[in-house]
C-alpha cells in the first residue's frame, strides 16, 4: 500500500469513529487505526491510537487486539530510542501472537524485534529476522518475505 493509500485508510476510520455502526465497533476501529499507524511508522500516530486501542482490547477481553496494542507500543518506543521499554512491549506481543497461533502477527513481530535488536545484537537480529523470514514464507507473503530477506541481507 503506498503511503496516500493510508491516509485514505486513516481518514476513513477516523470518520467512522464518529459514525454509528452495527457492524463495527470502536475497538475495531482503534485497532485497525493503530496498526496501520505502525505499518507508517508513524509514533505520533501510535501514541495518539494506542491507548484507547489497548484499553478497548483489554475492556473487551480480546487477546489479538491487545497483541496488536503491545506492538504498536513496542513500535513506537522502538522508533523514540526507549529499548528496553520496546522489546518489553514487543515480547508481550509475540507471546500472545504465539498463543492465538497467528503466523503473520508473529513475523510481523518477530521482524520488529529484528529491527529493535540490529544496531547492537546482529546475532539476535539474524534469529528474529529468519523466524519471521519462516512464518512469513509458510504463509506465501512474498511482499514481507522480501522485506525480511532484505532486512536479513543488510545485517551482513
Amino acid at each position: 500500500m503506498g503511503e496516500g493509500e493510508f491516509a485514505l485508510v486513516r481518514q476513513h476510520l477516523e470518520t467512522s469513529l464518529h459514525s454509528a455502526s452495527w457492524w463495527i465497533s470502536d475497538h475495531d476501529i482503534y485497532a485497525t487505526l493503530v496498526d496501520t499507524a505502525v505499518l507508517q511508522h508513524d509514533e505520533a500516530g501510535i501514541r495518539q491510537y494506542a491507548p484507547e486501542a489497548e484499553a478497548l482490547a483489554i475492556r473487551y477481553g480480546h487477546p489479538l487486539y491487545q497483541a496488536i496494542a503491545h506492538r504498536a507500543w513496542g513500535v513506537a518506543h522502538r522508533l523514540a530510542g526507549e529499548i528496553v521499554e520496546a522489546e518489553t512491549r514487543l515480547k508481550q506481543a509475540l507471546e500472545l501472537f504465539s498463543s492465538l497461533n497467528t503466523r503473520w502477527q508473529l513475523g510481523r513481530t518477530l521482524f520488529e524485534l529484528g529491527q529493535l535488536t540490529a544496531q547492537t545484537d546482529s546475532a539476535h537480529a539474524r534469529d528474529y529476522f529468519t523466524r519471521a523470514q519462516v512464518a512469513f514464507e509458510a504463509m506465501r507473503a512474498a511482499p514481507d518475505v522480501a522485506r525480511t530477506q532484505a532486512a536479513l541481507e543488510r545485517l551482513m
